[in-house]
């Protein structure tokens, strides 16, 4: 495993990152909690240190199993939650990042997570409907209480986010990227500029870039990818699988699975620190931790950018 400096916070994390939405139970399909801990456990003993998770997941449930898996090794890993993404009994999310909330919603994730402090503290997503400044004013103090230690936002453009440095330091921005999604590049370049820490999701595509969907999938009821990843649906489907067997093509002809092809691809195409991909079981962990073995050639690069342009911007 290799690791990089978060921005300007001083923590070193793995460049391959373990993201726990699925471990919610509720978006991703039903998986064991048992191995969803055994997964954690893999992660660590292959030297992934960045856990990232949220409320938002499973109501809570995710948190709880990061909590469980992290005892005895909280000096290990580093823990990434965030708050202000409510999740209600109707399946569906609401923003909210009114003072009051957040601090409810910290004080159940550091419960959950039975942790002191949280080391990456982030806003899940904008809520238009409360002032910016309340909401800082609220995140400042709960850090000077020390419930966090560092900052951070995820969703946000680079105007909200510069308009949220001058009331509070942000250490960390988590954006959507991956070889299917770019539309954040102007964002990272932003944050590079401005030594920005960055740890990026979706770097899998929600498991297209894993090359198991030969045809284009119909979800069961309670995986609701195909909602939240557009290429999963028309007219970007067609694209989106094209896009693949191009880079199946480079993957195969380096003897790599294509999954580690675009996790590897999203180490080198930006500034992130570390790339957040995510793990239903330790053998996906182990091939996802591989990644950072190896490293794709120029020329390489080349190839899957010059195929991008064409499928997505021709």
């Amino acid at each position: 495993m290799k690791y990089k400096k978060l921005g300007r916070t001083g923590i070193d994390v793995s460049v391959v990152g373990l993201g726990t939405w699925a471990y919610g139970n509720d978006y991703w399909g039903r998986v064991q909690d048992a191995e969803s801990i055994d997964t954690i456990h893999r992660a660590v003993d292959r030297g992934i240190t960045l856990i990232d998770t949220a409320p938002a997941y499973g109501a809570g449930h995710a948190e709880e199993i990061v909590g469980r898996a992290i005892k005895g090794l909280r000096e290990k890993v580093v823990v990434s939650t965030k708050c202000g993404t409510v999740r209600k009994s109707d399946r569906k999310f609401y923003r909210d990042l009114r003072p009051a909330t957040i601090r409810a919603e910290i004080e159940a994730s550091l419960r959950r997570l039975e942790v002191e402090s949280i080391d990456i503290y982030l806003l899940h997503w904008p809520d238009a409907s409360t002032p910016l400044e309340e909401t800082i004013g609220e995140m400042a103090r709960l850090k000077k209480e020390g419930k966090f230690r560092h900052f951070g936002v995820s969703n946000f453009e680079a105007p909200a986010i510069e308009k949220i440095g001058s009331l509070i330091e942000v250490a960390c921005v988590q954006p959507h990227h991956s070889i299917l999604f770019r539309e954040r590049e102007a964002l990272l370049a932003y944050c590079a500029a401005h030594d920005i820490g960055v740890m990026t999701y979706g770097t899998l595509a929600g498991g297209l870039l894993s090359g198991k969907f030969k045809e284009q999938p119909r979800f069961p009821e309670g995986d609701d990818r195909g909602i939240f990843y557009s290429f999963f649906r028309d007219p970007l489907w067609q694209k989106s699988a094209a896009m693949v067997e191009e880079i199946r093509r480079i993957a195969e002809a380096r003897g790599k699975p294509l999954s580690q092809l675009a996790i590897n691809w999203a180490i080198r195409s930006g500034p992130a620190a570390s790339v957040l991909v995510g793990a239903k079981q330790p053998a996906q962990v182990e091939e996802n931790a591989a990644s950072a073995d190896w490293e794709l050639t120029s020329e390489e690069l080349a190839l899957i950018d010059a195929a991008y342009e064409r499928l997505f911007r021709t």
